[in-house]
């Protein structure tokens, strides 16, 4: 599938306009993560943005993790999260950054504010901070440690760089307002005590900048020139931009903000992430159902679709909600053109097929794609012994329906027509166990010399020659269309329980015992499916579905459209 070129938007307006006008002669952005979870796709988006603005303006896209919070951050993360950005096709080169690179910079702001008295060390507690700084409708109160002098101000915040106090005895604030109506200008808390080991720079530090006071000016030291972050962080660019007005830096950057991506039937809240890893409702965070980037990597989607997806949804200044059937089409549309064609049983029925001689085998020759004759061709055996779906057969079928059936004929793809003579069943609980049928030799290749034709064409897989596998089908992991809202705002409470379904005893063509890429692939008429990254050995081969042929939610969302 050929990308799109990107689209115009809002943030390319600007950036355009800052270059005619000779504000700015380059591009820098950042992608700037917390390396405090995994990415989900919602980062996918800022992601394809700031990479896709700088390479499309010729300009650099640094890959930064703002590391300030040393309690939540691990390295497992930071290497997670490089992984994602590599896997959708992003290169930051040499330009890897870390917040923490700039701890000792960062500490002498600090120091700067303090001795302009535009901060001061508080000694209230969490609980204070949080009583004197007021309310929507309500101005805060000065803490009665506001006005300390300057020269008390640097001894304790020296002394705190010492380890001298413990968690939680002083903070650091900017001295701005608190009276402002915006309440981040309300004396916001810029370092906090943290006697907790950092992932890089080990027990160096036990005072940490907050993740607002460090962002703008790593920003600034990294010469970025258009700051993109989502619109939870609107409020907060009254205080990027003090920081960077009161401070000496060298470049000032601008932040501007875009509609983050709200996707229905699913939650991006990291919280909430975490939530359903530990609790084990899913199987950790590249579980094939979670919208982490491991999750939908390990499904099988590709980063092609994701760039896609995040292209045709373009950028919004206002939130909205996404309809996940957008991005179940990018999918599908994406590997309706790069996916090649095997045959798979998922729910195999036996099938005899009794003129057919015994012993006999003979191979077929199957195309790899309809429709893109570079895949090739391939060779599949046939039998006398082959299996069919269980739902392929109806002993008494319903009306359209028009598959096998007693007395029916149908086509066996790449194979020959086949008619079903008798059906035989387990004598004790009178299920179906096999079907015996005739075929016709004269219709090799599914055609028949008389022209006659028939109304349904189903696959197959040669018993004799069968891979065995274990197939996981996937689906949306919520019911309702948006699961925070749903019971009370306990999002569980709409959780599918058919979002996972394990077929154990499945049926494959040959071929797809010989796949080593986990790279989706077709199962004609079933879906597009993958190997699994984790779990898939020789011996035991596992497919995860990545998705179904067509929307099977589409009628259930036009009923709940309705309020039905």
């Amino acid at each position: 599938m050929k990308e799109p070129v990107s689209s115009s938007n809002f943030i390319r307006d600007i950036i355009d306009e800052d270059l005619a006008s000779g504000k700015h002669t380059s591009v820098m952005t950042r992608f700037p993560p917390e390396p405090n979870g995994y990415l989900h796709i919602g980062h996918a988006k800022s992601i394809c943005l700031n990479f896709g603005l700088a390479r499309d303006y010729g300009g650099a896209c640094n890959l930064r993790f703002d590391d300030t919070n040393p309690t939540k951050e691990e390295v497992e993360y930071v290497e997670s999260i490089k992984e994602d950005v590599r896997w959708l096709g992003f290169d930051w080169e040499d330009r890897e950054y870390f917040a923490s690179d700039y701890f000792e910079s960062l500490y002498q702001f600090a120091v700067h504010l303090i001795k302009d008295g535009k901060a001061y060390v508080d000694s209230l507690s969490a609980d204070e901070i949080r009583a004197y700084r007021g309310t929507l409708t309500e101005a805060g109160r000065n803490s009665p440690y506001r006005d300390r002098s300057v020269e008390e101000n640097l001894d304790l915040f020296e002394r705190m760089r010492a380890g001298e106090f413990p968690d939680g005895a002083h903070v650091l604030r900017a001295k701005i307002d608190m009276a402002s109506p915006n309440m981040s200008l309300r004396d916001p808390t810029i370092y906090r005590i943290r006697k907790v080991a950092h992932h890089r720079t080990g027990d160096r530090w036990c005072i940490y900048p907050m993740y607002d006071f460090a962002h703008g000016l790593s920003d600034s030291i990294e010469g970025v020139t258009h700051s993109i972050c989502t619109l939870e962080f609107e409020n907060n660019r009254a205080l990027y931009d003090w920081f960077l007005d009161n401070l000496p830096v060298t470049s000032r950057p601008r932040q501007y903000e875009f509609a983050r991506l709200n996707i229905s039937y699913t939650v991006l809240s990291k919280r909430k992430l975490l939530k359903l890893v530990e609790e084990k409702i899913v199987d950790g965070w590249d579980d094939p159902r979670m919208p982490t980037l491991s999750g939908i990597r390990r499904r099988g989607y590709t980063a092609e679709a994701i760039r896609n997806f995040c292209d045709r949804i373009g950028v919004a200044k206002r939130d909205s909600v996404v309809d996940v059937a957008l991005l179940e089409y990018s999918i599908r549309e994406d590997l309706n053109d790069r996916a090649p064609r095997f045959m798979g049983v998922l729910n195999p029925l036996r099938v005899v097929i009794e003129n057919y001689p015994d012993g006999q085998q003979e191979e077929l020759e199957a195309l790899n794609h309809p429709t893109d004759e570079s895949f090739g061709k391939r060779s599949i055996p046939f039998g006398k012994v082959i299996y069919i779906e269980r739902d392929d057969f109806r002993e008494d079928p319903p009306k359209k329906f028009f598959r096998l059936a007693p007395g029916r004929e149908v086509r066996l793809r790449y194979a020959y027509f086949i008619t079903c003579t008798d059906v035989v069943k387990d004598p004790a609980t009178g299920e179906i166990v096999e079907l015996r049928c005739t075929y016709d030799p004269e219709t090799r290749g599914g055609n028949a010399p008389d022209g006659r034709k028939v109304k349904s064409t189903l696959h197959w897989v040669a018993a004799d020659h069968a891979v065995d596998a274990e197939v996981r089908l996937y689906d949306r992991l919520f019911t309702a269309p948006d699961p925070e809202a749903a019971g009370d705002g306990d999002f569980r409470v709409c959780l599918n329980p058919q979002s996972l379904q394990t077929l154990s005893a499945c049926k494959l063509e040959p071929a797809l015992g010989r796949i080593e890429s986990t790279t989706a692939v077709q199962f004609e008429r079933m879906g597009y499916f993958c190997l699994d990254a984790h779990d898939s050995r020789p011996e035991h081969l596992v497919f995860n579905r990545t998705a179904t042929l067509r929307d099977p939610w589409a009628k259930i969302d036009r009923q709940l459209k309705k309020g039905r």
